[in-house]
């Protein structure tokens, strides 16, 4: 499996000549579902939603479909009839020759003042978890965590802590398109072998464009 980072929360995961996207939002790259057969999305904020970049894909691939969650079926089953497949927590599914785990319901609190959505993350093959805007720990093993690193709802102490709960083999950085060059670099520390540690789970970053061949 190739997983490629295409921007912020946006990654692209290749398999035996089959492409699935999981979140491409407006933070993403402009093109980051064309192509793909399958596209997951985890929750209705634009920086993992955008209906534009949707349509872009669908009417690129006429064999491509959705799976998300209630919240944003809602938003986008009339505009792609037949195409948006609703899951939630506990359902399984294939999608482009993967296999894919549905985990979690609710978005991380940013505020106690603020209503939580819903939010689902997705277990693929069994081995790379991207548990969308939650702290969501699955009841299966993960190979290779998709982590969001920074956001307003989170602090650094509560991503380490997850990832040493998770236990994964490494932690791919997602979720990390509001730092700046000075940011990247105090979260990279702070996860990396000068911070707290993180259970001898191997940290990286991808830059954009930037691929990692999974074993």
């Amino acid at each position: 499996m190739r997983l490629t980072k295409k921007g912020h929360a946006c990654v692209r995961l290749e398999k035996d000549g089959r492409t699935l996207v999981i979140d491409p939002g407006t933070f993403s790259e402009e093109d980051a579902a064309v192509g793909a057969e399958a596209i997951l999305v985890t929750h209705e904020h634009l920086d993992h939603f955008n209906e534009d970049r949707l349509r872009v894909a669908l009417e690129a691939n006429p064999e491509a479909r959705i799976w998300t969650l209630g919240s944003v079926a809602d938003k986008i089953s009339a505009a792609f009839p037949g195409r948006v497949h609703t899951v939630g927590e506990g359902d399984t599914f294939s999608a482009a020759g993967f296999d894919i785990q549905v985990h979690g319901q609710l978005h991380a609190v940013i505020h106690p003042d603020l209503p939580r959505i819903t939010n689902v993350g997705y277990l693929v093959d069994g081995s790379v978890f991207h548990p969308g805007d939650a702290l969501t720990v699955p009841d299966s093993p993960v190979e290779t965590l998709l982590l969001p690193v920074q956001a307003p709802w989170s602090k650094i102490s509560e991503v380490i802590d997850y990832v040493r709960e998770i236990k994964p083999q490494r932690a791919i950085d997602v979720h990390d398109g509001l730092l700046t060059d000075i940011g990247l670099m105090v979260y990279n520390n702070g996860l990396g072998p000068s911070g707290p540690g993180i259970g001898g789970a191997e940290h990286g970053r991808l830059a954009p464009g930037d691929s990692l061949d999974l074993s």
